[in-house]
């Protein structure tokens, strides 16, 4: 119970009073998820109308349907536009606070739908945990505090989760021998392939030209990127938070500088959460307060007033 107590404190802060500057930041973090949810939905609709034939690669809710009925007729794009209208209408708040379960369920299959041929990217995943959250959060907590900070929680939580799964998955996969310097060179030879027959040339740069005539630069940044996914759960605790936010998105940039893997998505996302925004936001005017309260709750709010202190 200790532990639950401690984990539900340092991920919910229920004791916090509610301040405008928080209400403001996850709009503005709900917002960067409905604008990715509608570009991917539309991208991944157009592409699947253009260029898929066949099921090649069964993901998800694929193993138990075919997508390959939403290839011809238009019905991607049915699908793009039914997320987009019920994504626009639970941002705002307008119907049912169940909208952004039939958002996540068709998203998940627009996805299922798009990645049928056998490519699996990264960061829409992310997007897709925030989309699910917010099901959750809108369904069980629609009003006050808690919503919000439900949200924000479990997104900090599965995020910390995922990076330190990784970890043992490459452990439990390969060995302590994962972070060796070889296999840093087989993939940047890998993703040069990638990149000569998507533009024509490939030029290595100078931290990849580094870690290929050095065996011991390339395992020191493995090594360096496997320890801090280990410590990704440490961004369940609010005073480690922010610095592991920092570690995790040097990480990223390290990946994107030797692998030339980008996670655009990822790093903005985890700007997004990792750090306590809304103690750099003050707003004092109840009425604006009172109207970000109508745009984050589902229904009347249990909560009323400015938070006496938004530092908290």
């Amino acid at each position: 119970m200790k532990v639950t107590n401690l984990l539900k404190n340092q991920l919910f802060d229920p004791s916090r009073n509610v301040s405008a500057g928080e209400l403001l930041h996850f709009k503005i973090f709900e917002l960067f998820v409905v604008i990715y949810v509608l570009a991917y939905s539309w991208s991944w609709g157009l592409y699947t109308q253009r260029l898929n034939e066949e099921v090649v690669l069964s993901l998800g809710m694929a193993n138990y349907i075919d997508v390959s009925i939403f290839f011809d007729y238009n019905l991607a794009f049915v699908i793009a536009a039914i997320i987009s209208i019920l994504v626009l209408a639970a941002f705002f708040r307008i119907g049912n606070r169940w909208f952004y379960l039939v958002v996540m369920i068709l998203f998940h299959l627009q996805y299922v739908i798009r990645y049928s041929q056998g490519e699996i990217p990264h960061s829409q995943n992310l997007i897709g945990l925030a989309v699910m959250i917010l099901a959750v959060g809108s369904i069980f907590f629609p009003a006050g505090k808690f919503f919000p900070r439900f949200v924000f929680g479990g997104v900090i939580f599965f995020i910390g989760l995922g990076y330190t799964s990784a970890f043992f998955s490459k452990l439990i996969a390969t060995g302590f021998h994962w972070f060796y310097g070889e296999h840093l060179w087989l993939w940047i030879s890998e993703k040069s392939v990638d990149i000569l027959s998507r533009d024509g040339s490939y030029q290595t740069n100078f931290l990849q030209e580094l870690a290929l005539q050095h065996g011991s630069v390339a395992s020191t940044i493995l090594l360096v990127g496997w320890l801090i996914e280990l410590i990704g759960f440490t961004m369940w605790f609010k005073k480690l938070r922010p610095y592991t936010t920092a570690l995790l998105i040097g990480m990223h940039f390290g990946i994107t500088l030797t692998m030339n893997i980008r996670f655009d998505a990822f790093v903005m996302q985890l700007i997004l959460v990792g750090f306590p925004w809304y103690r750099l936001i003050h707003i004092d005017s109840k009425r604006f307060y009172d109207q970000l309260l109508k745009i984050t709750l589902f229904r009347k709010p249990a909560i009323s007033g400015l938070a006496e202190n938004q530092n908290q």
